[in-house]
């Protein structure tokens, strides 16, 4: 139970616009995410490009039967939302699945390594998404090298990141109104096909020939698994949401369910519109289908939409990866210098910095593929600790009412994590193995300087000299 003369006391620091009202522990950060801008937030997060590109790719392992594996995508991810919905109205911390594996299994080198994971596939899927801004959508408009263009695209992300995260998600709401209107055109376009005769809506269920249904779906499914992550990055603001233990499950569960009908709904279009084979030759399908409908939509209109749901993705995660530095640097898992905030903005300038700094070199170094693989591969392991940490966590008890999700979800998440580890290619291994390692050097030369002072002020402590004496 809080004490009411340190409530008050709290909001006299912090600002009264800025008290949690549900029981949160007060945060230096500010406040400003309602329930509406949280549900915008991870919806924007979730319809990024991925289904702007990948939709291809699942028609090559799939056939037309899209829709199956983004279904069977949705249901995965929501086992290990579930998870994030128990854990996040339980410990309302910036530092997310950091602080969860903290709590969970008492280890500061495992929290480091799950927290390092979480802020690897964001920077990854950063620079990823660079890269596709960079590429042919905007080639449509400017005649520019990709690497300088994706450059000056991330230090644009960085800006408006470092101006408040108010700001950050009042852009969000602006560019999911553009994208999610992209993907509603594809829908309206696939139904405006079928009913003039044109589409052939029996290939929505045509699987293709030599495979087995079961293969391909799962084998689809990986792919279409990348279209719904970017959910746990809201854990990283849950320091900055109003009223987050009533709110964060509505608006996590509202925007994967969102997200699913649309994605379901995308794919039955695209497959009604056009041959899987036809997808798959294609790097921008949905262009491909916008033009098939032949309705008149200009290329530029369109390019402008995946430009823009390109852009809303790269602000969302490099949100997540500065949030997730500043908490882990509040834990001192990572240099304190991270956990620096602007005096008037109340924003991780300094997490900020270096993660689009990093972001700016993986641009540099990757494919668009190998990095889309490597977020993906990053976040299962963050996902297998996250639902781990639910089941073990059971034993601690907190004073405020939270999410509580049945035992047999998480185990369920695991498994699935598992499953999809399973499907993953060598060269995938073989990159995420470099950022872990390179995770790990940092680790140890944050932890080094941090346990030789401890070893000094040991040394130099009274009960120290006694022993000394003594022995």
């Amino acid at each position: 139970m809080t004490d009411s003369g340190a409530t008050g006391a709290s909001r006299t620091a912090v600002g009264a616009q800025d008290s949690p009202g549900d029981g949160a522990p007060d945060t230096r950060l500010r406040r400003a995410v309602t329930g509406k801008l949280l549900y915008l937030f991870i919806l924007g997060d979730v319809l990024g490009a991925g289904v702007y590109a990948l939709v291809g790719e699942v028609a090559g392992e799939v056939g037309g039967a899209i829709w199956v594996p983004l279904l069977v995508a949705l249901l995965l991810a929501l086992l290990t939302a579930a998870s994030y919905a128990e854990l996040v109205t339980k410990y309302p911390r910036a530092g997310g699945s950091a602080v969860f594996a903290e709590r969970a299994f008492r280890s500061p080198v495992v929290a480091f390594l799950v927290g390092f994971c979480m802020l690897a596939a964001g920077v990854t899927s950063a620079a990823g998404l660079a890269l596709a801004f960079a590429g042919d959508y905007l080639g449509v408009f400017l005649d520019v090298p990709a690497a300088p263009a994706a450059i000056v695209f991330l230090l644009a992300v960085a800006l408006l990141n470092a101006r408040g995260i108010q700001e950050s998600l009042r852009a969000n709401l602006v560019m999911t109104l553009v994208e999610t209107s992209g993907l509603v055109l594809v829908v309206v376009l696939g139904a405006v096909v079928l009913f003039r005769g044109d589409g052939e809506p029996a290939r929505a269920l045509e699987f293709p020939p030599g495979v087995s249904a079961g293969t391909a779906v799962l084998a689809a499914a990986l792919l279409a698994y990348y279209s719904f992550v970017g959910f746990e990055t809201s854990a990283n603001v849950a320091e900055e949401v109003r009223d987050v233990r009533r709110v964060y499950p509505r608006a996590l569960f509202g925007a994967l369910l969102t997200a699913g009908a649309v994605y379901v709904l995308v794919g039955l279009a695209a497959a009604v519109v056009l041959p899987p084979e036809r997808l798959a030759d294609s790097t921008g399908p949905l262009l491909e289908v916008v033009r098939a409908a032949d309705a008149g939509i200009p290329d530029q209109l369109f390019s402008v939409v995946a430009l823009v749901a390109v852009a809303n993705g790269a602000l969302l995660t490099m949100i997540m990866a500065s949030r997730m530095a500043f908490g882990m640097a509040e834990q001192r898992l990572l240099p304190a210098a991270l956990g620096r905030v602007l005096p008037r903005r109340r924003t991780p300038w300094v997490a900020i910095a270096v993660t689009t700094a990093v972001a700016m070199g993986l641009s540099l170094l990757g494919d668009l593929a190998t990095l889309a693989n490597t977020v993906v591969l990053l976040l299962l392991f963050v996902f297998i600790s996250t639902n781990t940490a639910v089941l073990v966590l059971r034993r601690d008890r907190v004073d405020v009412p939270h999410f509580r999700v049945p035992a047999v979800v998480p185990v369920l998440g695991v498994a699935s994590c598992l499953v999809l580890l399973w499907q993953q290619e060598a060269r995938t291994w073989a990159f995420a193995g470099v950022l872990v390692a390179v995770g790990l050097l940092l680790y140890l030369v944050t932890a080094l300087p941090r346990r030789r002072a401890a070893a000094r002020e040991d040394a130099g402590s009274p009960g120290a000299g006694v022993s000394r004496s003594g022995s």
